[in-house]
Parts: structure tokens; sequence; C-alpha cells
């Protein structure tokens, strides 16, 4: 696969990791179809790409379906989808105020884990239409996990648990779905800079950046884009969790 001929479907893409990778994977080439919630910023962001946008609720079966048609109608199939779309709580399993509020826990893992099997299960059926190309590939979908699947940290059990699930569906997808060509990788990102990171105090995020061994820095939006773009183009990778973050291990 290449980028100029790929067409594909970002979750979370008006905003942070999703954002950049739909403008980075645009500038390559390929067409790309936003799917957030965000009927403000995703229309903004698909325009300013030359793409499209679908108000989609990725917990929603409906609303990925129709997102799904809607995108292959407008750029004539799908062959890469990224799952970006995701929520973070910091609720420690027993507080100040008592247990873990249980509906926090369900709505983060209904996002993060299940909103990104509801996509890339819809997506992998629209990709087992396409004529394969010469090496059987069908198409490609990237998943969002985080390094807390690996080193959650206090008020992190929700998340870690909803990014771990998607570490360990990353596998048995790309086993269920190598009959169709269609790949299945995760990148687990660490500290980057996206919207919720960038209102901190600048302190603040010296401070985490600190923490960081090699580039002791945040991490760019923009290095996601590319490794995501990499995945795409690299055919032999499959099945497997890529870190992004510096060697980053949370304590």
């Amino acid at each position: 696969m290449k980028l100029d001929t790929t067409m594909a479907v970002v979750t979370g893409g008006a905003s942070g990791l999703g954002e950049a990778t739909a403008r980075h994977f645009s500038a390559q080439g390929a067409r790309v179809t936003l799917l957030d919630r965000d009927a403000h910023r995703g229309p903004e962001v698909a325009k300013e790409i030359g793409g499209h946008f679908a108000k989609t609720d990725v917990t929603d079966e409906a609303s990925v379906a129709a997102a799904i048609n809607l995108a292959r109608d407008k750029m004539g199939g799908i062959n890469a989808a990224v799952n970006c779309a995701g929520i973070a709580v910091g609720i420690k399993t027993v507080g100040r105020d008592g247990p873990h509020p249980l509906p926090a826990f369900q709505k983060t893992i209904d996002i993060n884990l299940v909103g990104s099997f509801n996509v890339a299960r819809l997506s992998a059926a629209a990709m087992a239409d396409n004529v394969p190309e010469s090496d059987g590939a069908r198409g490609v979908i990237i998943n969002t996990a985080s390094i807390a699947a690996f080193d959650g940290q206090k008020g992190q059990a929700a998340y870690a648990a909803s990014k771990g699930g998607v570490v360990g569906m990353t596998l048995p997808m790309a086993r269920d779905l190598a009959a169709s060509g269609v790949r299945v990788m995760t990148i687990a990102p660490g500290i980057f800079k996206t919207p919720m990171l960038a209102g901190l105090p600048e302190d603040v995020q010296a401070a985490l950046a600190a923490d960081v061994p090699n580039p002791p820095r945040l991490g760019d939006p923009n290095e996601y884009a590319r490794l995501a773009a990499f995945i795409v183009e690299m055919g032999y990778l499959n099945g497997e969790v890529i870190r992004l973050d510096g060697a980053l291990r949370m304590r």
C-alpha cells in the first residue's frame, strides 16, 4: 500500500492525534474521511485538507455503519482505518468520594475499547470487498492504545484497562483478518502534546517532559501521524504493538 492510493477513515480526526494523522495522510496524497463527534471542528478540518466528515459516535453501531458507508461513497472505498477517538479519566479505585463510579469506568471502556473494535470490524468488512493488491493486501487497521496499557498509574484503572484491551485484541484480530488481506496494528503513545496536555501550565508540561529519557520532551502528534503512515506502507508489519514514547516507563 502507498499513501497516495490510500482511502482512510480517521476517528477522533477533529483534534489531537487524529487531526495530525488526517492532515499528514492528506498531504501525502491520501483521501481522508474524518469521523468525530465534533460537528463544528470536524467539518472545518475536513475542508482544510480537502477531505470529508461524518459526525460519528464510535460506540453506536448504526452511527459507525452510516459513517463507513458515507466514506466509501465519497472516497470510492476504504483501505485504511485509524482509531484515535478516546477519552481519559483520572479516578482512583477508592478515593475521597468513595469507590470509582461505575458509569465512568464503563464509559471509558465503551469509547476506548468497544468503540475501537466497532470501527475496526465495520472497516474490515468494507475492506474485504476491495480488489487485492499484488501481495494480497486489501487494507490496514491502526488502533491507538497507550503506554498506560503496560504502566498504568494511580487513577488510571479505567484508562489502562481500556487500552490494555486494545493491545490484547491486536494479534487475534490480525489473525482473524489474515485471510481477507487486512492487517491490524496498534500504536501505544507515551505523553503527547495533545489539546488535553497543551492546556496544562508550562511548568507542569516541563515536569512531564523531564521524565522522558530521550528525547526529554512531550511527543509531537505529527510523530504519531508519521508512524501511522509508515505502518500503512510497510506491509510486513502486522499483529504488533509499537510503543512511541521516548523510552518512558511510567512509575
